[in-house]
């Protein structure tokens, strides 16, 4: 028997296509979030020893080539837009299978680290209570919340990404006026944030580069967006590269001003939340204001990432690829996975006690590149190995994108490596349990990225 994979859709009236190619740019700039960046300035400044800029700008370039192959396969499946569906259905079910798995650790890592920083920096605020007091409290209440069902409506959304924008810019501002006031003789200042002989290397610059792919997690969103899009087939795919210039070209001036700040040769007093004292540097008061500024952000996504993990575990049972006895249940009350978001909750808060801030991002990454890679090759192999016409343009981004990808996730620490293996082979192992070694067919659910 042929292995197959069965990849569930819901069935229902057809939506209104209302959203131009602007609401999908601005759609996918809240997702990734305007502050993407801040939150994992420390642990990329000491990654790759000052050079944030230039992994943040090369980041981007691999994200825009795969930013075009998720929006070519969003073409073709336009109502279950994932990685897992474009490889399980392109390439082979196993690997397919392989890419859910990467995905799994992906969003169980997402509300994890989110808990560690918010943590972190409440501790700042508060050092009343300790920091292993404050993970337990950011754990709670995510699990709280998520069991009673609460979502966040896209003007909250909209409300949030406009009150960072403004502090984004006041960050600007104070930050010219502050690197305005303090002249420096030295010719080489305003070019150190891209390189600095001194300490550049290129094992420092593609690890940093490897987790500054954090930065854009999430533009793949607006793939899910195309039964409700304007031209679709033109929109979708413009809308991913562009939100991804975006956001790359933000990131990178708002590290570059705070590496002017703040040397990298300066070591941080908290590297989990470098970004707040950079900016408290310019200004006392935007050490309250970015720290409370970015505790929202990551409460946010912290929320939101729970609920995306506890989804994923249900279609996983309810798929019968985990134990649908646990994973597969609904509360009737609320209509939420219970169990999965007390799951998730508890693994988070677990976590949260092993792991740091910069190596929770290491293995986030991990996952995402993964998908990433599966994705550039489910392109390539559609639209130009199957292709009748064989075009550059059908060859050039899947394959490059593959390539950076797996260069990144290949640069990523020796420690991250050995946890994200150890991760993906007890998945594939169950996945030849359960499947008699890919000879079954294994239905296995992924929410939109």
């Amino acid at each position: 028997m042929s292995s197959e994979a069965a990849v569930v859709t819901s069935a229902g009236p057809s939506l209104r296509r209302t959203l131009t190619l602007w609401d999908l740019i601005l759609y996918g700039v809240i997702v990734i979030q305007p502050v993407a960046p801040m939150s994992a300035f420390g642990a990329l400044s000491d990654r790759g020893r000052g050079h944030v800029v230039t992994a943040i700008l090369i980041a981007m370039v691999a994200m825009l080539f795969t930013g075009i192959s998720y929006g070519r396969m969003a073409r073709a499946y336009p109502s279950a837009g994932s990685a897992f569906t474009y490889v399980a259905q392109e390439i082979h079910p196993s690997i397919g299978y392989v890419t859910g798995w990467s995905m799994v650790m992906d969003y169980m890592l997402n509300p994890l680290i989110c808990t560690i920083w918010c943590a972190q920096q409440a501790h700042e605020f508060a050092p009343g209570i300790a920091v292993w007091g404050w993970k337990i409290i950011f754990a709670t209440v995510f699990t709280l919340l998520n069991l009673r069902g609460i979502k966040t409506s896209a003007r909250v959304n909209a409300g949030m990404a406009a009150g960072m924008s403004v502090v984004i810019i006041v960050i600007f501002v104070t930050a010219i006026r502050y690197i305005l006031g303090h002249p420096h003789s030295d010719p080489g200042f305003f070019t150190r944030p891209f390189y600095d002989p001194r300490t550049f290397t290129w094992g420092g610059l593609f690890g940093c580069t490897s987790i500054a792919v954090l930065t854009y997690i999430g533009f793949d969103g607006i793939s899910t967006l195309s039964e409700e899009a304007e031209n679709p087939r033109r929109n979708i795919l413009l809308s991913t590269v562009l939100t991804c210039v975006v956001i790359g070209i933000l990131s990178a001036a708002e590290v570059y001003v705070a590496q002017l700040i703040w040397p990298a040769s300066e070591p941080f007093p908290n590297p989990d939340t470098a970004y707040v004292y950079a900016a408290a540097r310019t200004w006392a008061p935007l050490f309250g204001i970015v720290g409370l500024t970015l505790v929202i952000a990551n409460f946010g996504s912290g929320l939101g990432a729970q609920i995306g993990a506890a989804r994923l575990l249900f279609g996983m049972g309810r798929s019968n690829a985990l134990p649908k006895s646990f994973f597969g249940l609904v509360d009737e009350k609320n209509r939420v996975p219970r169990n999965n978001v007390i799951f998730v909750g508890a693994i988070a808060l677990i976590g949260s006690f092993f792991l740091s801030f910069g190596r929770g991002i290491e293995l986030l990454n991990f996952g995402a590149l993964i998908a990433f890679m599966g994705v550039n090759a489910a392109a390539f192999l559609r639209y130009f190995v199957r292709a009748n016409d064989k075009k550059a343009w059908n060859f050039i981004p899947p394959v490059i994108g593959f390539f950076i990808c797996l260069g990144l996730w290949g640069s990523l620490s020796r420690p991250a490596m050995i946890v994200g293996s150890i991760w993906m082979a007890v998945g594939i192992l169950f996945g030849i349990w359960k499947t008699r070694w890919f000879r079954e067919p294994l239905s296995f659910e992924v929410p939109a990225e």
